[in-house]
């Protein structure tokens, strides 16, 4: 029992430890909060804010988009569009319900990514490293310390990001549907489900790579690979080709669930203080 508070305690020095790291840190703090306000709240609140106001039938560079959404109202993918009387409106909420919200993903791995990259390869550049694997912590405490301290702000500024967007949409809506629109089950689901399970999996993804390399900046370039099958999400959610329904999202955080596992496992058989040492020192 001792030895279980004693381990508790050294996880919860070590999760404040890193934690203190990331806040005194310009470069790492400083990207987690201007992405997110750019690509989760200036840039979405202002093409809601042109699209409710615009004619767009008299924007030359609109009919694709109205294309899509002519196709995905007479294919019936989202029923709702059918029932609305401006293109204005079915723009907006296709927009804020459906269009945005796989740019929400890029914020968890964003932040996922800078912070597990400066985790071990963080430790190693500050010659913290060699005392940190000295001390009487258990090597499953050291990365489970590691993993919270990058999934705690993460899950936090993903969701505070959500909370603004979706004041902001609902400002906007409102006058035009007369009725709180956002959010839908999908939101619900990509942010209580896909995107805590996506961090987890960038962060133990990046903790494997921070914990064999030797710099920040190599740690942060190979996890920033993640983010390429999300560019590829977007382009197909912007198209029409793949949307974002509640059963999708189910089976995305189904398989990011079993990478979890994949991934613990991974660093289980890693977790080897001699090994860490060797790659590092």
């Amino acid at each position: 029992m001792n030895r279980n508070s004693h381990q508790n305690r050294a996880l919860r020095a070590l999760v404040r430890k890193d934690i203190r790291a990331i806040t005194a840190s310009v470069q790492l703090w400083l990207p987690m909060i201007i992405i997110p306000l750019i690509i989760g709240v200036t840039m979405p609140a202002a093409l809601l804010w042109l699209a409710s106001r615009l004619d767009l039938r008299e924007m030359g560079n609109m009919g694709a988009v109205l294309d899509t959404l002519d196709a995905l109202t007479a294919s019936g993918q989202i029923p709702q569009l059918a029932h609305m009387a401006t293109d204005n409106q079915r723009i907006v909420y296709y927009l804020a319900l459906y269009m945005f919200a796989p740019l929400f993903l890029i914020i968890p791995v964003m932040a996922s990514s800078i912070l597990t990259a400066n985790s071990f390869a963080g430790e190693k550049e500050r010659k913290t490293l060699e005392g940190l694997l000295f001390t009487p912590v258990s090597m499953n405490t050291l990365f489970t310390a590691k993993v919270l301290a990058a999934l705690i702000p993460s899950i936090i500024l993903s969701w505070a990001t959500f909370l603004i967007f979706g004041v902001i949409a609902n400002v906007i809506m409102y006058p035009m549907f007369g009725q709180i629109m956002f959010p839908n089950l999908n939101w619900i689901l990509l942010i209580l489900w896909v995107i805590p399970l996506c961090s987890l999996v960038v962060i133990l993804l990046n903790v494997l790579i921070s914990a064999k390399v030797r710099g920040f900046q190599e740690a942060y370039q190979l996890g920033g690979i993640v983010v390429l099958p999300l560019l590829a999400l977007i382009g197909a959610q912007a198209t029409g080709m793949l949307l974002l329904r509640p059963w999708l999202l189910a089976v995305i955080g189904a398989v990011l669930l079993c990478l979890c596992f994949v991934l613990l496992r991974l660093v289980s058989m890693w977790n080897r203080r001699q090994q860490l040492a060797e790659s590092q020192i």
